[in-house]
């Protein structure tokens, strides 16, 4: 990342603008052009540098639904089942963790029932049980990364 990538992922975390032109908008504020910043993003997002650029959505006020989930993964068939996992289209985002339930990732799906189905798969799929975590409060926290 140069420092033209780096401003791009610090302004872009604070928000994205809401117009008719907003990579034109954006690229402004950072001093490129358009076509610039539309690059650069789609170069940060092959190199892995980004996993994602995109909105997030309050589901559960669409009529969705997401949750927290989490396994116990044996260590020696830990990528066979986060490639089961990561297939999933309900899959926001996994990661592996050094505890008992080393694999975690949020399931979102188009209806409250869906989440039952997803996670019914993975156990038929991977193996291994599923323990599914539902929101039960939800809480604001404005989480950015200074690159």
């Amino acid at each position: 990342m140069d420092a033209i990538d780096r401003l791009i992922v610090n302004l872009m975390q604070n928000g994205f603008p809401i117009t008719e032109r907003p990579y034109r908008e954006a690229a402004g504020l950072i001093g490129i052009t358009e076509d610039e910043l539309i690059e650069r993003l789609g170069r940060m997002l092959d190199e892995g540098v980004l996993t994602r650029f995109g909105p997030l959505f309050q589901i559960e006020r669409i009529g969705g639904a997401f949750t927290l989930a989490a396994m116990s993964v044996p260590k020696a068939d830990f990528e066979r089942v986060a490639a089961i996992v990561n297939a999933m289209p309900e899959v926001a985002h996994n990661y592996e963790r050094e505890h008992e339930l080393n694999m975690w990732f949020v399931l979102a799906t188009e209806t409250p029932g869906r989440i039952r189905e997803a996670i019914g798969r993975i156990e038929r799929e991977a193996g291994c049980k599923v323990i599914d975590m539902p929101k039960c409060r939800e809480y604001f926290v404005g989480l950015k990364f200074d690159v």
